[in-house]
């Protein structure tokens, strides 16, 4: 014969609802803190390919006194007999994954003089960047992130930016 158990029916079915609502919460916490630190490496990535950019229009303008017209100039330099090469490949915009830079125009079109990204997300890190990257700091968008090339004694202004290719 078969006991009856009216007090413990739908107990198990209970304990296993609670624990799929348990097991959703933390699988939300933890998709949370993955996309931010996610977040944080692409924006680590941004910091260093934009780097590498305003360094290779600098050796560019360094050969020349000229800045470069696009960023394949960067590639292959072929203003003298042996061709400079500033970057080994075009870099990716961390930020939205795709070759799209704002590119920063010199005063008077004469040519680029800096990259900013594209990406309209608000900026994880707030604080504590490098000196030539001071302006970054309490930016609202990664757009907001123009890494240019100055020459030494040249004054500092807005630099015009376009999304030519």
């Amino acid at each position: 014969m078969r006991a009856r158990h009216d007090s413990q029916a739908g107990f198990t079915y209970v304990g296993l609802l609670a624990a799929v609502a348990i097991m959703g919460l933390m699988l939300t916490v933890v998709s949370r803190v993955w996309s931010v630190t996610e977040q944080r490496e692409r924006e680590t990535q941004l910091l260093f390919v934009g780097d590498a950019i305003r360094m290779a229009i600098s050796g560019y303008f360094a050969h020349g006194h000229k800045y470069p017209q696009s960023l394949q100039d960067l590639l292959a330099d072929d203003r003298t007999p042996t061709p400079m090469r500033y970057l080994r490949r075009l870099y990716f915009d961390p930020m939205t994954g795709a070759a799209d830079w704002t590119l920063i125009l010199a005063p008077g079109d004469a040519g680029i003089m800096g990259v900013a990204s594209k990406s309209t997300l608000t900026p994880i890190k707030r604080r504590g960047f490098t000196a030539i990257d001071a302006s970054f700091e309490d930016t609202d968008c990664y757009c907001s992130w123009q890494f240019v090339f100055l020459p030494r004694g040249w004054r500092q202004t807005t630099p015009r930016a376009t999304s030519k290719p």
